[in-house]
């Protein structure tokens, strides 16, 4: 069995690009932003890329005392998703950065 340094050295050569691809496009990520809503657009979330929470708008109509049970449940579900959107907006880009390769940990 020969072992052959050349083809060891591409092989980290591309390893090292591929890092740098998804490090300059996690950064880029983290520079877009995605928007939610819930309760026909009562509560209206928007997420970066990072999964960082930027904004949160709460219609006035929808803040009611007497029931803070149910606009906790909209900020949850807009909240919620908000996130499935973003998780969705990396994993592509991760798949067009990544040619489709599924890098083990690389997704949250």
């Amino acid at each position: 069995m020969t072992f052959d340094l050349g083809s060891m050295g591409g092989l980290i050569k591309q390893a090292q690009e591929m890092q740098k691809k998804i490090t300059d496009m996690q950064a880029e990520m983290a520079k877009r932003t995605v928007t939610a809503a819930a309760g026909g657009g009562m509560v209206t979330v928007t997420v970066n890329g990072a999964s960082e929470i930027v904004s949160v708008r709460l219609e006035r109509e929808i803040i009611n005392p007497a029931d803070p049970e149910m606009l906790a449940d909209l900020i949850v579900a807009a909240v919620n998703d908000a996130l499935r959107k973003v998780q969705d907006m990396v994993a592509a880009e991760m798949g067009r950065v990544t040619g489709g390769l599924n890098i083990p940990g690389l997704f949250k």
